[in-house]
């Protein structure tokens, strides 16, 4: 039987009071006797972390960071959603303030937007950051970088090399062999080597 409420029916024929809450009663026999069973459903079903799901945080999350003058670099979800990192950074490098700033404000708009996590992770992207963007590229024009393309280039995916810059769309990267140039479309991912 599905009923709407348990409260007190506003007539005698309704089955519920009118409040739309929703839950479900199982009856049983057992010897004679009837037992009830009681599973409430929430009036808003659990949001499921498909692709438009992720779109929506990865653009509120967007939205947050740049806001508070921060550059967005990278967002990782675990496999269901429930852990989310999202990596940060500003010209003069993030300190433990500026994750607790971030923190703070992503976790308030997550409430008010109803996302459904257990934990939040929010930091720098390290020494071997991740380059996703072009712009990417050309701010590190000049430091080591190791790239892996979604196709090859003359039977090799992955380069190690330096920057050189970004030209036509494309990164020219000078590796041991020489300068080769990267179709920025192809590029399935780039980090930066950090040197020590």
């Amino acid at each position: 039987m599905d009923f709407l409420c348990g409260h007190e029916p506003r007539q005698a024929s309704a089955p519920s009071c009118g409040c739309g809450q929703r839950f479900f009663v199982q009856e049983q026999l057992f010897d004679g006797r009837f037992a009830h069973f009681l599973f409430v459903a929430p009036d808003v079903a659990p949001k499921r972390w498909g692709r438009q799901m992720r779109a929506d945080v990865e653009g509120l999350i967007e939205q947050v960071v740049t806001g508070l003058g921060y550059e967005l670099v990278d967002i990782e979800f675990s496999p269901k959603g429930r852990l989310l990192r999202v990596f940060l950074d500003i010209e003069r490098g993030i300190t433990v303030d500026d994750c607790a700033t971030v923190s703070n404000q992503l976790q308030r708009v997550f409430e008010v937007e109803n996302v459904d996590y257990d934990r939040l992770e929010v930091s720098s992207p390290g020494l071997d950051r991740p380059l996703k963007k072009l712009a990417d590229f050309e701010r590190f024009a000049g430091e080591q970088a190791q790239v892996r393309l979604s196709l090859p280039i003359g039977n090799q995916r992955n380069f190690v090399g330096v920057i050189e810059r970004v030209q036509d769309g494309a990164v020219a990267l000078r590796t041991e062999k020489g300068e080769v140039l990267l179709p920025f479309d192809d590029i399935e991912k780039a980090r930066l080597v950090p040197q020590f």
